[in-house]
């Protein structure tokens, strides 16, 4: 997979975060994941079309989602992912993949993005079909961490 493709993802993700949390998130070991994979309790997908197809899923824990949420809002105290801490969870998603195009739009590569589609469960599983998976693991305050799970067509 090609790092030109990366990059982008992993500058849009710290970036958003950053404005949204306040707190720039400490980027961890990039690694191919094997699929099918697990994905956390909370899942945002978002599908990619144009010069580049396939999806990225967003996997994080309630607790995460609870504290990302919570700074989104300006800083609500929140015991349950409710529907208005789902819909910032689901907006963050958009922000990451529109300031990905961005980015990547920018470097000549024009994309289109899904609207996002968010996931909650236990045990979930994730399997992309004819694609490879590069995991970017993002580490928040407080041992909190987000993947941003990149699935493109080869």
């Amino acid at each position: 997979m090609n790092v030109e493709y990366i990059n982008p993802f992993i500058e849009a993700s710290q970036s958003v975060l950053t404005m949204m949390t306040g707190n720039k998130p400490a980027l961890g070991k990039v690694y191919l994941k094997k699929v099918p994979f697990q994905s956390d309790d909370i899942a945002v997908i978002v599908g990619l079309t144009g010069r580049i197809r396939g999806q990225v899923v967003i996997s994080l824990s309630t607790s995460t989602a609870l504290m990302v949420a919570s700074a989104m809002m300006g800083g609500v105290a929140l015991a349950e992912l409710d529907e208005i801490s789902k819909s910032a969870i689901s907006e963050l998603g958009n922000m990451i993949m529109g300031n990905t195009a961005t980015i990547l739009a920018s470097r000549g590569i024009g994309i289109e993005i899904t609207p996002p589609s968010l996931l909650v469960g236990q045990n979930m599983v994730i399997t992309p079909a004819h694609m490879r998976t590069i995991c970017v693991p993002l580490m928040l305050e407080g041992e909190k961490s987000i993947e941003i799970n990149v699935s493109l067509e080869e």
